[in-house]
C-alpha cells in the first residue's frame, strides 16, 4: 500500500518528489531499517523507460507506416493513369473541314493577308460564332477549337468562309461522331428566315446562307499543311488576267509528297485547271492522287475530279466558282517523277441555245457540253431547242462515246436528260449511238451530274425523215443506228448495243464466205454450224484406229490419244465431251502483259462481262447459269445494278461471242472491303443459261476443294482481254494469255504487307508477266496432275501496277470461298 501510495503521488506531483529526490540522492550513506532509496526520477527518465517497454520499429507502427506508404503509391498511380488517360486522349483527334458563305459582309481584298486585322476580325468573330454553337451542343465536352483557314469573294456575293473544327475524344468513343451529326449541329443552330422565304438565316447575327454550309471528316495532315503549321509544299495562287497560264509543276525524288495549291481567281470568274502529264502510282487512289476540290479546303463532297493513275495525255477540269484547291499525294515521293499542269482564269459560260436544222437529212451541226473540251463541271444545265423546217422531218442526235436509254426510278451517274419531256440517263460507251426524236420541235435540257466533273460529251444534230428512219432493207439498232437486215441474227454484234442479236435464241455465226474467214475455228470441229452443213463438208478427220488414237463413239478415230474432257470437241459428234464435269481444256503451246494471243476455244470458262456495252471485266464459267468474278468490278450502286450488265461467253475475239446472256443477279461478298480488297470474290447469275449445244466451246471450270493447298512455284495460267501494258489505253481484242507461278505467301506478305488469308500472290518476281486493268475479275487456271482438270486457283484482283518487277499479281483464293459459293449454287456439290 505505501508504495501504491507513493507511486500515485508521484505522478501527481512528479516535479516536487523529483526535487526531494535529488536532495536524498546527494545525501551519503544508506539509513538503517529501510530499503534502498529509488532511483532519482526525472523528466528524461521515464521517456526510456517507454522505449524499452514500446520500441517505435514495433509489428503495429509498421503495419500503420505500409499502410500510409501504399495508399500514397496507389494515388501516385491513380493520378500518373489519370494524366495518361488525358495525355492519350489529346492525341485521338478528329479534324472536320467546313465552309459557309456570310451574305451581310462584303469581300475586302485585304482579307487575303492572313496576318491583316481585317482578317483578323472576321476569323475571330467567325470562331467565337461557331466555338458558341459547339460548346452549347451535345459535343461540348469533346469540341477544342476552330480555326478559320481562308476568307475569300465568290460568286454569289459575300464571303466564302473556309474552316476547321477540332474534336478530342478517346479512340474508343470515335464511333460516336457521324459527318452528319457535326453538321447537323450547325446547320440546326442557323434561323432560317420565314418571312422571306429564302435559304439565309441568322447564326448569332451572321447572315449565313444554309445552301452554301458544307462539313466533312478531314486528315490532320491536311488540317497542318493549311492551316499554316506545316506548309511544306503548299501555296496560294490569286490570278486575275483572262489571257494567262500559271504554270504549276511539282517534282521531287525523295521522302514524302504532300501539296497543297489554292487557287483563286476575280468574283465572277472561273477556274480551268489543265494537267499535261501525271507520273503518280497507280493504286485505286489508297495512297497516291491527284485530288481537285471545287472549294480551298479538302472537303470531301467538294471533289471535283480525283486521278490515281499515270496521265499522258491533257485533261482540264473547270470549277463552279471562283476558286479551286489541287492536292498531290504520295508516301513515296521516289515514286512520283513528275506533274505538269497550268491553270487559267475563265469567264462563266451560259449553255442554252436555239438552234435552225436546215431541209435536209444527214448530220449538219455539233452541240457539245460546257467549257468543251474539258470535263464539264458538276450542277451545270443545258438547254437547246431545235427546230426543223417540215413538220416530216425529225431530230437526229449522234452521240460520240455517249447514250441515252430511259430513266427508271434510280439516279443517273452521269447526267439525265429531258427531251420533249420524257426522262432519260446518259451513260458512256466506246463507240457512237443515234437517237432520233419523230418531231420537228425539240426542246431538250440537259442535267448536269451532281457529284463530280465528267467526261466532254460532244454531240451531231440534223433531221432524218420521220416516215422511214432507216433505208428499205435495213434493221434499226436501238440505239438509232440502221444495219442491213441480213445482219440480224447473224450471230455477230453489228448494233455494237448488240440488239440485233437480242431475242435470236441460240447465236449461230452466218453461213458465208466472210463469215467463215472470221470464224474459223468453226469449219470442221465437228458441229454442224450452218444448216447446210457446208462448214463440215469435205473433212478428212477419220483415220485408221491403233493405240495412239482415239476412238469415237461413231466409230471414227482421231490423231490425239488423249481426246477425253479435255475440253476441245475433236470427235464429229462429241463423244470425247460427253460426261465432263467441268474442263480439262489444255491451251495451245503459244503463250495479258507478257502474254500470247489464245487459241479459239483454248479457254472455254472465259468469260467478258459487259458493262453498258463495253468490256469492263473478267468472269469463269462455273455452271450452266452461274459465273464467279471479283467483287470490285460491281463496286457502287451503279455496277451494283445487273440490269445494264452482259456475260459474253465462247468469246475469242472481242464482239465474237458464241453466246450473249443478260445477267439477272449479281451477288458480291458480304465482306467484301473496297479499301484492302479482301473477301474479293461476286456470283453473276445469267438470264438465259447457255445452251447444251454450244458446249464443245463453253464449258465450266472445277471449282477447288475447300482448303486446298497450294505449292509456291507451281506453274498457272492467267487470261483475259485486259491491257496488254500498263500504259495502254484500251484492252486487247483477242484473248490473251500468260503462264505465271504461284508466289510463296510470306514473300507476298513482306511485299505488300496487306495480304490476308483469302489472297495468294502469283507472276514472274522479274516482272514481265502479269494481269493488269480489265482482266479483273477473270480466272487464275492451274491444272491439276491427278486427273488433268483445270482448277479455278485465283481470281484477278488487284496488284501494285502492271507485270513490274518484285510485285506480282494478287488473287483472290477460291479455295476459301468454297462453302460460300455452294450456298447459292448447290448444284456444284
Amino acid at each position: 500500500m505505501e508504495n501504491q501510495d507513493s507511486d500515485s503521488r508521484l505522478d501527481c506531483c512528479s516535479s516536487f518528489i523529483s526535487n526531494i529526490s535529488v536532495q536524498v540522492v546527494s545525501a551519503p550513506g544508506k539509513l538503517p531499517g529501510r530499503r534502498p532509496p529509488r532511483k532519482p526520477i526525472s523528466r528524461a527518465k521515464p521517456k526510456k523507460q517507454l522505449n524499452k517497454k514500446a520500441p517505435f520499429w514495433n509489428v503495429q507502427n509498421k503495419i500503420i507506416l505500409f499502410t500510409v506508404f501504399l495508399f500514397i503509391l496507389a494515388v501516385t498511380a491513380w493520378t500518373l493513369l489519370w494524366l495518361y488517360i488525358r495525355e492519350t486522349e489529346s492525341r485521338d483527334a478528329f479534324y472536320f473541314a467546313g465552309m459557309f458563305r456570310i451574305t451581310n459582309i462584303e469581300f475586302l481584298p485585304e482579307y487575303r493577308q492572313k496576318e491583316s486585322r481585317e482578317f483578323l476580325s472576321v476569323a475571330r468573330t467567325v470562331q467565337q460564332v461557331i466555338n458558341l454553337v459547339y460548346t452549347t451542343s451535345a459535343f461540348s465536352r469533346f469540341y477544342r477549337q476552330s480555326v478559320v483557314a481562308d476568307v475569300s469573294s465568290n460568286n454569289k456575293g459575300g464571303l466564302l468562309v473556309h474552316f476547321w473544327l477540332v474534336f478530342v475524344m478517346p479512340h474508343a468513343k470515335g464511333h460516336v461522331f457521324c459527318e452528319d451529326c457535326v453538321a447537323a449541329i450547325l446547320k440546326d443552330s442557323i434561323q432560317t428566315s420565314v418571312v422571306n422565304r429564302t435559304s439565309v438565316g441568322k447564326l448569332q447575327g451572321l447572315a449565313v446562307d444554309m445552301d452554301s454550309v458544307v462539313l466533312n471528316a478531314g486528315l490532320r495532315s491536311d488540317y497542318s499543311s493549311t492551316i499554316g503549321s506545316d506548309k511544306g509544299c503548299s501555296r496560294d495562287f490569286y490570278a486575275d488576267h483572262l489571257s494567262l497560264r500559271y504554270p504549276l509543276e511539282v517534282s521531287t525524288t525523295s521522302g514524302r509528297l504532300t501539296c497543297h495549291f489554292k487557287l483563286v481567281a476575280t468574283a465572277g470568274h472561273l477556274i480551268r485547271f489543265s494537267v499535261e502529264s501525271v507520273q503518280i502510282e497507280a493504286d485505286n487512289c489508297v495512297t497516291d492522287s491527284l485530288t481537285i476540290y471545287d472549294s480551298l479546303l479538302p472537303i470531301r463532297s467538294t471533289v471535283l475530279y480525283r486521278i490515281c493513275e499515270p496521265a499522258r495525255t491533257l485533261k482540264s477540269f473547270v470549277s463552279t466558282n471562283n476558286l479551286m484547291l489541287v492536292t498531290f499525294k504520295s508516301p513515296q515521293a521516289w515514286r512520283l517523277s513528275g506533274i505538269r499542269a497550268y491553270f487559267e482564269v475563265i469567264p462563266e459560260q451560259k449553255c442554252e441555245n436555239t438552234v435552225l436544222v436546215k431541209e435536209i437529212t444527214g448530220f449538219e451541226g455539233k452541240i457539245s457540253s460546257p467549257y468543251y473540251p474539258s470535263y464539264y463541271p458538276p450542277k451545270c444545265k443545258c438547254t437547246w431547242k431545235f427546230q426543223s423546217p417540215l413538220s416530216t422531218l425529225g431530230i437526229a442526235l449522234k452521240f460520240h462515246n455517249y447514250s441515252i436509254t430511259k430513266k427508271s426510278v434510280r439516279g443517273c451517274d452521269h447526267g439525265w436528260w429531258e427531251i420533249n419531256e420524257h426522262m432519260y440517263c446518259g451513260s458512256y460507251m466506246d463507240h457512237q449511238t443515234i437517237f432520233r426524236v419523230p418531231s420537228s420541235l425539240v426542246h431538250i435540257q440537259l442535267q448536269c451530274s451532281s457529284r463530280l466533273s465528267d467526261k466532254p460529251l460532244l454531240v451531231e444534230y440534223g433531221s432524218y425523215n420521220i416516215s422511214q428512219p432507216c433505208p428499205v432493207g435495213s434493221f434499226r439498232c436501238s440505239s438509232g443506228f440502221c444495219v442491213p437486215l441480213a445482219q440480224r441474227c447473224d450471230g455477230v454484234n453489228d448494233c455494237f448495243d448488240e440488239s440485233d442479236e437480242l431475242f435470236c435464241g441460240t447465236l449461230q455465226p452466218a453461213c458465208n464466205a466472210s463469215s467463215f474467214r472470221r470464224h474459223s475455228a468453226l469449219t470442221c470441229d465437228g458441229f454442224p454450224d450452218c444448216e447446210d452443213g457446208r462448214d463440215e463438208r469435205d473433212c478428212t478427220r477419220g483415220i485408221p484406229c491403233n493405240n495412239r488414237t482415239f476412238k469415237c463413239g461413231n466409230d471414227v478415230c482421231i490423231r490425239k490419244q488423249n481426246a477425253k474432257c479435255d475440253g476441245n470437241v475433236d470427235c464429229p459428234d462429241g463423244s470425247d465431251e460427253e460426261g465432263c464435269s467441268c474442263s480439262s481444256s489444255s491451251p495451245t503451246l503459244h503463250r495479258i502483259i507478257g502474254g500470247t494471243d489464245t487459241r479459239e476455244g483454248g479457254w472455254p470458262w472465259q468469260v467478258s462481262l459487259h458493262f453498258v456495252g463495253s468490256a469492263y471485266c473478267g468472269a469463269s464459267v462455273i455452271s450452266r447459269e452461274w459465273l464467279l468474278s471479283a467483287a470490285h468490278c460491281f463496286h457502287g450502286s451503279r455496277l451494283s445494278d445487273p440490269t445494264p450488265w452482259t456475260a459474253h461467253l465462247g468469246m475469242y475475239v472481242q464482239g465474237s461471242a458464241k453466246f450473249v446472256s443478260p445477267v439477272r443477279r449479281i451477288v458480291v461478298h458480304e465482306y467484301y472491303n473496297s479499301q484492302t480488297f479482301d473477301y474479293d470474290i461476286a456470283l453473276l447469275q445469267l438470264r438465259v443459261a447457255w445452251p447444251e449445244a454450244l458446249k464443245q466451246l463453253i464449258q465450266p471450270i472445277c471449282i477447288p476443294p475447300a482448303g486446298q493447298k497450294v505449292h509456291s512455284g507451281e506453274k498457272c495460267w492467267v487470261t483475259g482481254w485486259g491491257r496488254r501494258h500498263e500504259a495502254d489505253n484500251k484492252g486487247s481484242p483477242v484473248l490473251q494469255q500468260a503462264e505465271v507461278e504461284l508466289i510463296d505467301q510470306t514473300l507476298c506478305v513482306s511485299t505488300y504487307g496487306i495480304i490476308t488469308s483469302r489472297m495468294l500472290c502469283a507472276g514472274v518476281m522479274s516482272g514481265k508477266k502479269d494481269a493488269c486493268r480489265g482482266d479483273s475479275g477473270g480466272p487464275l487456271s492451274c491444272r491439276r496432275k491427278s486427273d488433268g482438270k483445270w482448277i479455278l486457283t485465283g481470281i484477278v484482283s488487284w496488284g501494285h501496277g502492271c507485270g513490274r518487277p518484285n510485285f506480282p499479281g494478287v488473287y483472290t483464293r477460291v479455295s476459301n470461298f468454297v462453302p460460300w459459293i455452294h450456298k447459292y449454287v448447290p448444284s456444284l456439290l
